[in-house]
Formats: structure tokens, sequence, C-alpha cells
């Protein structure tokens, strides 16, 4: 008999939290730093942007709940989860500070600025779609590890240890949800009545933070935003796209854009990976198309930010989420895009309460990067971990040091030897490119594939001498890629000389890599 899939079930409330949570925090960060790295005006962020994050949020979600369902229904053995879906935090803060604040503070326009940031997320949108069409030949051509460990590593750096200290800076009433967050998840505890457990720990922590505030023992920061409520409708801004296409300021960031749409169709197929290791098989043509098309309709009204698959999969499909918990997140997100709630939401609830979640979901995903894989391939997974340190690592950097009043273009030189800059800056340049070239050579070369190790040395080759991998040049308005030829060439060298020593092992007998004993 076959069993009956419903729309919802009880971990798609827990679901919903956890994504939506994430979705929030991605819309707070427009909010504010539209504001002030842009200059944007709060009516183009509520009335024009918002709303067109909103749609594509919406779009997506429905999709990829259909998608699951679709599979659930053909495959009724098993318990499917929706993808994740929504706007990556990687590329939202890449177009803010290396499309749009560049341009704004070159030429005090803030609307010149949102158009440059809208011909950037066409031109993303664009690659991403076309990603779709080879997504299925890189997923068979690149090793497990190569694909989860930069995953991995984005998600113990950006996410764990980057909420982390946001929790433990306010342990008296974010500490505690998310402690309880990971007694519940990791050791699958169900509480009474079928509450949800995560939605739970989130409203202990919220009252905890209102009770101590009211007692006077405490004190928390929230938005200071009128809350009145409007309805805004998405609106074309298909002569905003074009002004950008016809003048030099959207077409000067390319350099930013093309790693950006890149890291974003990596990250997707990483995802789709990190799905089917989870045990939800999904077609990947359709799903990085529909991951496309969704960052065209958002560029389409109004919103500079492609979207993308999120990381996290199998910490959802932990909770017990199947297709419900995408369906609830796309409508809130963009009830709260569209009516202007963001701010009444973040007058309401300190954010830090409910980060627990998001340091469940980050260290799921790296469990998974280093259990999914072949133990032999553990190092592997390892190497291809420190990228995204390195990119973490000079985000903390250059965070420091604009509050200090300064900027790395300014202090580079007193580094001197103290610190290595120039090579976290090397890392940084296509950080998750860099992570799958390095683990999936060593992945190759451990199962003695050294022809395939090979050819991934000249592809690492390849990518330095064009500028996606390593290149980069520091100027007073930030970090950009250096796109061009032999741009980075010592890259390019040692990549090549890795090639062609793989290339004469691989020609050599068998018996000459015996395993030693070291």
């Amino acid at each position: 008999m076959k069993r009956k899939e419903k729309w919802f079930y009880h971990g798609d409330i827990d679901g919903f939290f956890g994504l939506f949570i994430d979705n929030l925090i991605q819309l707070m960060l427009i909010s504010v730093l539209c504001r002030y790295a842009c200059g944007f005006p709060l009516e183009l962020i509520t009335e024009r942007i918002l709303p067109g994050v909103g749609l594509s949020i919406f779009v997506g979600n429905l999709f990829y709940a259909w998608q699951a369902r679709k599979l659930a229904l053909s495959n009724p053995e098993k318990k499917v989860t929706a993808l994740p879906f929504g706007i990556n935090t990687v590329s939202l803060l890449a177009f803010i500070f290396l499309v749009m604040s560049p341009v704004y503070n070159e030429t005090g326009d803030a609307n010149l600025a949102w158009q440059a940031g809208l011909g950037a997320c066409l031109v993303s949108g664009v690659i991403e779609t076309l990603g779709a069409f080879v997504g299925t030949w890189i997923k068979r051509h690149t090793p497990r590890a190569a694909l989860l460990s930069g995953l991995g590593g984005v998600a113990l750096s950006f996410i764990v240890l980057g909420f982390s200290f946001q929790i433990f800076s306010t342990p008296a009433f974010s500490l505690i949800p998310m402690m309880l967050v990971l007694f519940f998840y990791a050791s699958k505890i169900r509480l009474p009545f079928h509450l949800p457990s995560g939605a739970m720990a989130m409203l202990i922590g919220g009252i905890l933070a209102w009770c101590l505030k009211w007692m006077g023992f405490l004190d928390f920061t929230l938005l200071q935003e009128p809350m009145a409520l409007s309805l805004n409708v998405p609106i074309p801004a298909f002569s905003e796209i074009f002004a950008s296409l016809q003048g030099p300021t959207g077409w000067q960031m390319i350099s930013v854009v093309i790693p950006v749409a890149l890291f974003n169709v990596i990250g997707s197929i990483q995802n789709l990976e990190s799905a089917e290791a989870a045990g939800d098989s999904f077609d990947t043509q359709p799903t990085l198309l529909v991951n496309g098309l969704t960052s065209l309709l958002a560029c389409g009204f109004g919103a500079p930010f492609p979207t993308s698959l999120y990381i996290g999969h199998p910490g959802w499909k932990s909770m017990g989420a199947r297709t419900g918990y995408s369906i609830l997140n796309g409508v809130a997100i963009a009830l709260v895009c569209m009516t202007g709630g963001i701010n009444l939401i973040l007058k309401m609830i300190p954010m830090e309460g409910a980060l627990g979640i998001l340091i469940w979901i980050g260290l799921v995903i790296v469990a998974e990067a280093t259990t999914k894989t072949e133990a032999k391939h553990g190092v592997a997974v390892a190497l291809g971990l420190v990228p995204a340190f390195a990119a973490w690592v000079l985000s903390i950097i250059e965070t420091t040091l604009r509050v200090a009043g300064t900027d790395l273009y300014t202090v580079i030189d007193q580094f001197k030897g103290e610190l290595a800059i120039q090579g976290i800056l090397s890392l940084y340049q296509g950080f998750l490119l860099i992570s799958i070239v390095l683990s999936a050579i060593l992945a190759h070369v451990i199962d003695r594939q050294f022809l395939k190790a090979a050819w991934w040395s000249f592809s690492g080759a390849l990518f330095s001498s064009v500028g996606l991998i390593h290149a980069y040049q520091l100027t007073p308005s930030g970090l950009h890629t250096s796109l061009g030829w032999l741009t980075a060439p010592w890259f390019t060298f040692a990549y090549g000389f890795l090639g062609v020593t793989l290339l004469v092992m691989s020609r050599l007998s068998p018996k000459q890599f015996e395993p030693s004993n070291l």
C-alpha cells in the first residue's frame, strides 16, 4: 500500500523557522547595508528592492517544494526534503561592497549604484542559467570530497564561527537557546504534545531576553525603524536594467560578477551533492536552471541580488522537514518583503536568541563533509577547508580595519612579516573554486588516478592564468578580481608544473607507487 504524501509534516514547522530566520538575516543585511554602504533611501529598499527579493524567493521555494513532492510521490518509501533556497550571504555582501558601494562612493548617486547592481545581477543570472547545462558533467567529473570540502569550510567559518561569536557575546539570552537546539536535534528528543523543538528554543530565548530587560539586568538594541506597514507589489525594472547596460558602471564590475556567479553555480552543485549524500537525489539541470531563472526574475523586478540554493539540506532533513517548510518560507518571506514587515520584526525579536538553529545547520554540514566521503579522502577534505578559512580571516581583518578608521589598501605595507597577507588575499580570490581544485587533485592522487589529477592541475593553471583564482588587485575602493591574461603567473606556473609531473606519473608503472609505510 502506497504511503500517502501529505503537504505538511510536524518537522516542517522547525524547518520553516530555520529557513525563515536564515532568509530574515539576509533581509536585515539588505535593509541595513544598502542604506549605509550604498546610500539607498528607505523607499528604494522597501518599495523596489525587497518586493523583488520576495517575489524571487516565493517562486523558487514553490518550485523546489513541488520538485521534492514529485520525487516523494515517485519514491513512496523515501522521506524527501525540499532544497533550501534564498539569497546567498557571500554574494549579497560581494554585490553590496564590491559592485554598488564603489559606484556610490565614486558618483554619489544611489540610483546609479542600484542600476549597477541590477546589471551585475543580470550577468550573474545569465551565467547561473548557462551553468544548468554543464552542471551534470561537472558533478560526474568532480570527486565528492572536492564538492563537499569547500561547503564544509564555508559552514564552519562563515556560519558556525561567525554566528558563535554573536551568541557568546550575549550568553544570557542566546547561549541557552543555542544549546537547547543542539540538545533537541542532536539527540532527536521529542517534546511533549509534539511541540516544535526549534521554535520552542527560540521562544525561550526571546522570553529570557525580554524578562531580563524588564528586570533591568540586561539591555539589547533593536533596529530603530518606523513600524508602519504598507503594501509594496513588485515593479518591473526593465528601464533601469537597460540603463545599466548602456553605461560603464555595471560592466566595470564584471571582474567581481563572474567569480560570484561561478561561486553560486558551484555552490548549488555542491548543495545538490550534499542533498544526494543525505538521500535525496534531484535532477541537476532543472534544479540549476530554476536557480538561474529566479536570479533573472529578481533582477527584472528591482532586486540586485542573485538567488541561490542554500547550504544545509541535511540539517533541515534531520529536523524532519519535507516540502511544507519551503512553501511556508516562500509565503512568509514574500509577505515580509512586500509589506515592510522586516522593520516590525527586527523591532520585536533580538536576532542573537534565534541563531542557534543556524549553528546546528552549519555543524551538520561540517559533519557531512567529513563523514559522507571516503575515509581515505579525509585529508583532501581537510585541504579544501583552508581557502574558506582564508576568506573568513580576510573578512575579519577588513572589518577590524574599518572599525579602526582605515582600510587594507592603506596599511598593507605595515604587515611586513607579521602576517602573510598576500597569501590570504591569493586564497580569498575564488576561494570556493580553489577549494575544489586542490581537493580534487589530492583525492585523485590518493586514488592513484594521476591522469585525472593532472587535468585538474591544468584546470588550476587555466583558472589562475585568466584571473578566476588567486589574482587580485587591491585599490582604495577595495579588493577586486584581476581578470586578464597571466594575472597570477606564478600560480599558473605552479599548477602547470604539477600537471606535467602528474602526467609523467600517469605513464609510469603502477608498481612504482605502492603504498608506503608512512
